[in-house]
């Protein structure tokens, strides 16, 4: 017995064993009550009711039983071990055996009639999985006649919302990324301005938050380690190459300058799972180079020949299956 005999539960833990060559699974059972069979295994599904699990009465050494939590619900209702006469881990069939944890996985084998049977494993596999965060996206900003200051949050299945006003300052040319795991940045933007807007995760836009680094527009942003985010380049009277960190509190850093040829009208995104990378974008003339950015928010030295010289692009990430 692996532990104790307190108010006739016995305790259990363990591994979970391979199955012997030859074990034949069975159909799902959801009744009260099973009589199981040796060298068989059980989907034991006790979303309904509890479930009482009577074991061969006459077994030969080396026979197990295998019964799983089919439903994850042995937490709720549990399954009770009736032994059928024969011992289990050396104690007499006297003893009530519950297991009562949610995605257990029980193995047990005779081993005689001194100690019974005996669970080679019993595990609770604990591991339950979590759903993947709900992905979702907002637009902002931009000009129509004139600088607006409207924004359209984009629901998990790419549905566009009708518009929200009032978001800051109306202004064009800024850039955008996510931040945090789960909030959003704005910053930015025409008529050289040097402000932000966090986004919540909620998607609400917080009032402007100004003296963020130089005012500049036409430039790129992009994810960066994970929860951090990083704007670059631009124009303010003339092509820059500065950047600004945003950690991941929303909180946008000084400038960084001399990363890179300066130029405007480029694109970046993250890669890699946490990196970045700027690329293409005008000097005096469309460009074909990239910056790549490194976990920790450094920009490269430039990489030129990547494709065809252009301006005023846009990035975005993807993912492949294996």
């Amino acid at each position: 017995m692996s532990g104790a005999v307190k108010s006739n539960v016995f305790g259990s833990s363990g591994t979970v064993a391979a199955a012997a060559g030859g074990l034949k699974w069975e159909s799902v059972v959801t009744a009260s009550t099973v009589t199981v069979e040796s060298n068989r295994g059980y989907f034991v599904n006790t979303t309904s009711n509890a479930c009482t699990v009577t074991l061969p009465s006459s077994p030969d050494v080396g026979d197990q039983v295998i019964l799983l939590d089919y439903a994850r619900t042995w937490d709720t209702n549990a399954i009770t071990i009736d032994s059928n006469g024969n011992n289990f881990q050396g104690q007499a069939d006297i003893y009530t055996v519950d297991y009562d944890t949610e995605g257990q996985a029980i193995n047990i084998v005779y081993s005689g009639s001194t100690n019974g049977w005996i669970p080679n494993s019993d595990i609770a596999n604990a591991l339950t999985p979590v759903a993947p965060p709900t992905q979702r996206g907002i637009f902002g900003f931009g000009t129509t006649s004139g600088y607006v200051s409207l924004t359209n949050l984009v629901n998990s299945s790419g549905v566009i919302a009708t518009d929200t006003t009032g978001v800051g300052t109306a202004r064009a040319d800024l850039a955008a990324s996510t931040y945090g795991t789960d909030k959003a940045i704005f910053a930015y933007g025409g008529g050289y301005v040097s402000l932000s807007n966090l986004v919540s995760n909620s998607g609400v836009v917080a009032a402007d938050v100004s003296g963020v680094g130089t005012a500049r527009t036409n430039l790129a942003a992009a994810t960066y380690g994970t929860d951090k985010a990083i704007f670059g380049y631009g124009f303010n009277d003339s092509n820059v190459s500065m950047t600004n960190l945003v950690n991941s509190s929303g909180v946008v850093a000084s400038d960084v300058s001399g990363v890179g040829t300066a130029r405007a009208d480029l694109a970046a995104t993250n890669y890699g799972g946490d990196k970045a990378i700027f690329a293409y974008g005008y000097t005096n003339a469309n460009v074909s180079l990239s910056n790549l950015v490194n976990n920790s928010g450094v920009v490269a030295a430039d990489v030129t020949g990547v494709g065809t010289a252009r301006r005023n692009l846009a990035a975005a990430g993807y993912s492949i299956s294996a």
